[in-house]
């Protein structure tokens, strides 16, 4: 594969009464595994230690459309049978056992690992957690390598997502981009919207075709898509050429930003080229999905 610069781009339950209760702990008594869930999805240090309440859940419970392991050997076993598992949660102050190995393999699987309050686990699991759980994806995230050898049976195109965390809005342009030929998404491992239940849903089942891929530095992989040819695309505001005005029909890498913020500075400075969509209203920014779709028929028109 060359790279033609001159074609250019390419579970619900009743409350008890709150009688006699403070704020707080009406708030932690309405802490469902559903919305832990939620918060165990924000961003390192996003949330607030020493929360408790006693909503208990077994361990292979699905709750908030994810599939939640809890205790030392289910989690061990589901890591060495390959279970495409995207978070190591890990109580404050547990050692020892078999957590080093654990930690270990979860490390070479490429999830994520993140120490939490042993209340939140608590919410999570109920008593039995041994300080230890894990969040499954519904799919297994694969290679870059996957998707780039991946044929479609047209010209090359990819989508990048940087720092999306709406599953809605990932399980959207997965839609769009099985209905487009895309060869797969390229996600961060942090900061992005893992395959759960609820993007699978907002995919109408195109999690099954297309690939995800998840990179531990997206910067890194833009540079290693350039060198294999692909032109990197960002959908930008303050974009050089408004997005019909570029070539879509060589090896193509769409770059999307989440909605409002946007392409980070060295994401953005990393693309080839910036187009931008024409905006009549007074909002600045497209929803991320629409923008991915709006690009990706246009590179569709184009090829014909």
């Amino acid at each position: 594969m060359t790279r033609d610069r001159q074609r250019g781009p390419t579970l619900s339950t009743s409350y008890p009464s709150n009688r006699g209760r403070t704020g707080r702990e009406e708030r932690q008594a309405r802490l469902t595994p559903d919305r832990a869930i939620k918060r165990l999805q924000k961003p390192a240090g996003a949330e607030k230690a020493g929360e408790a309440t006693c909503w208990p859940a077994a361990s292979g419970e699905v709750l908030g459309e994810e599939e939640v392991l809890a205790g030392r050997h289910p989690v061990l076993e589901a890591l060495k049978a390959g279970r495409p598992v995207y978070k190591l949660l890990l109580a404050e102050g547990v050692s020892g056992g078999s957590l080093a190995e654990i930690q270990a393999r979860a490390r070479a699987a490429g999830a994520v690992l993140q120490t939490v309050p042993k209340s939140r686990l608590q919410v999570l699991c109920g008593p039995g957690h041994q300080g230890v759980a894990a969040l499954v994806a519904v799919r297994a995230y694969v290679d870059l390598d996957d998707v780039v050898q991946r044929d479609t049976g047209q010209a090359p195109l990819l989508v990048l997502l940087d720092e999306v965390t709406d599953p809605h809005n990932v399980g959207a342009i997965l839609r769009t981009a099985e209905a487009t030929g895309v060869q797969g998404l390229v996600v961060p491992k942090r900061r992005s919207a893992p395959l759960t239940g609820a993007l699978a849903k907002a995919a109408a089942g195109a999690v099954e075709y297309v690939p995800v891929a998840r990179v531990g530095n997206l910067v890194q992989a833009m540079e290693r898509l350039k060198k294999l040819g692909y032109w990197l695309i960002g959908a930008d505001v303050d974009g050089q050429q408004l997005y019909t005005e570029a070539d879509y029909r060589g090896a193509v890498a769409f770059v999307i930003g989440a909605e409002g913020r946007g392409l980070g500075r060295l994401v953005k400075e990393r693309c080839d080229m910036l187009v931008r969509l024409p905006m009549r209203g007074q909002l600045q920014s497209l929803n991320a999905s629409v923008a991915a779709g709006v690009l990706l028929y246009e590179a569709l028109r184009q090829r014909g």
